[in-house]
């Protein structure tokens, strides 16, 4: 599938060596401004070639908005957002069209659909992500007007953890460090793993302040499972946490339990969830990265017609994927939400009846 969501629902396209990306985003309410330089940031954020942290494919993910926005507001029809690609080297991946890339879904996809776009992973690079940040935008767009807040950071690098988390200071982070006081030991260890051409895995976090009670649509529409299935649906996701995450399996049920006042929950052990449906507080989601799989070290493996050979790679790849990708998370965060926003307005009949009375 490439569709995601519901109300707010958005289709991506396109390969990592193809022509163009981008997507289309249905149920986007009409009247938004549509701030351009706003999209196009938030795009620059998630662009590759930055620094020597990440890959030095050089794009300048320009985003073109082809529909569904006039004299700067959305119209209520189909929005329509495209990204060229500008920099593929597809040379770098004639070497191994044969072959099966240990870690990646070479195997997965030629095994499934019988043939596979060998340049760079074709639909199953990362690279598709753009299109996500750009929908994201968009969904991020439309929080602000209800005051809603997403922000992210990478609160660990190769077991190099934050011990406290500062969402400024990511602003000014070439790695979107959460913690100045690691940041450079974070930065050597993915030197240092570039240098003996290896990778290495993170952690990034996503945080949402000013959540109104309620989003969310039980049984099986619940916010956290929503959330969990975006997450996991970006490349090279392993797992995610919600709340206190696997610590709340060591914790007793008053440990863990969020007591309550006339103020407001005494603690967030929650995450900002209960039953499925965001309760106020902060939504906190930890997203764990595995190493980028793309290495520059000979690797056993075997070809499309099962002869055993060895795996060389060329081309430019992430040293560490969870740097670029902790934007994705965000962006798809707030693709969540502003789906849950939307589901929430029909929920009590009084809503209905503001609109149509």
């Amino acid at each position: 599938m490439n569709t995601f969501g519901h109300q707010f629902r958005f289709t991506t396209f396109g390969e990592s060596h193809g022509k163009a990306l981008g997507c289309i985003i249905d149920g986007v309410p009409a009247g938004l401004s549509v701030d351009e330089t706003f999209i196009q940031n938030e795009m620059n954020r998630r662009k590759p070639g930055q620094n020597e942290f990440a890959t030095a494919r050089n794009e300048g993910d320009k985003v073109e908005i082809l529909s569904g926005v006039f004299e700067g507001v959305t119209t209520g029809t189909s929005l329509a957002m495209i990204i060229f690609n500008e920099n593929q080297k597809s040379g770098d991946y004639s070497n191994i069209k044969d072959l099966f890339r240990p870690g990646h879904a070479d195997f997965t996809y030629f095994n499934k659909y019988g043939i596979r776009d060998y340049r760079g992973g074709g639909r199953s690079s990362a690279r598709e992500t753009a299109a996500r940040v750009a929908a994201g935008a968009i969904a991020k767009l439309l929080l602000q007007e209800v005051g809603i807040k997403v922000q992210s950071g990478i609160c660990a690098i190769d077991g190099i953890e934050a011990e406290q988390y500062n969402f400024n200071h990511v602003k000014s982070s070439e790695i979107y460090a959460l913690d100045k006081n690691v940041e450079e030991a974070q930065k050597e260890a993915i030197l240092k793993a570039k240098k003996t051409h290896d990778s290495v895995g993170g952690v990034a976090i996503v945080n949402v302040k000013n959540v109104p009670i309620g989003l969310g649509e039980p049984l099986y529409h619940k916010l956290d499972a929503q959330i969990a299935n975006a997450m996991m649906g970006i490349n090279a996701v392993k797992a995610v946490e919600i709340g206190e995450g696997f610590e709340s399996s060591a914790l007793k049920g008053s440990q863990n339990n969020d007591q309550i006042s006339a103020d407001g929950f005494l603690s967030n052990h929650s995450g900002g969830i209960l039953g499925g449906i965001s309760n106020g507080d902060d939504i906190n989601v930890k997203i764990y990265f595995k190493p980028t799989p793309s290495i520059f070290i000979k690797q056993h493996t075997i070809d499309t017609h099962n002869n055993e050979v060895e795996c060389e790679l060329k081309g430019r790849h992430d040293p560490c994927v969870a740097i670029r990708g902790s934007v994705v998370a965000e962006s798809m965060m707030a693709l969540v939400l502003a789906d849950m926003l939307l589901l929430n307005m029909s929920s009590q009949i009084k809503n209905i009846k503001k609109v149509y009375e």
